[in-house]
């Protein structure tokens, strides 16, 4: 089993600036993908920023600039950086891992979730 934790969210002005981390625990070797997604009421759960084991990233056109993922394979930990900050980010975060390796030697593709962490973006 993988549990995922989150914290950092809460409140910023616009233009201020927050920092989201999520920690995986379980019988974990390592994790290929991580990412953050993000979801607001009526609308469907939209990627915001991948990285690689390798150290690869990609990023939504929206946040392209003003976020920065980044990892910590050591400790199976990574991080949103989120700056610049506009009232459109206001959305829960969600951070995901993928194709997950497990000491049994096993791989999974099944996607794990984090339990979510609001971002409220207002003046």
């Amino acid at each position: 089993q993988v549990q995922l934790v989150e914290s950092g969210g809460g409140l910023a002005q616009p233009g201020g600036s927050l920092r989201l981390s999520c920690a995986a625990s379980g019988s974990i070797v390592s994790i290929n993908i991580m990412g953050w997604y993000r979801q607001v009421p009526g609308k469907e759960r939209e990627l915001v920023a991948g990285i690689t084991s390798g150290g690869n990233t990609n990023y939504a056109d929206s946040v392209k600039g003003r976020f920065t993922i980044s990892r910590d394979n050591a400790k199976n930990t990574w991080y949103l950086q989120m700056n610049s900050l506009k009232p459109e980010d206001t959305a829960v975060y969600y951070c995901n891992a993928k194709s997950v390796m497990f000491t049994t030697g096993w791989t999974t593709a099944r996607p794990y979730w984090g339990q979510g962490t609001q971002v409220t973006v207002s003046s």
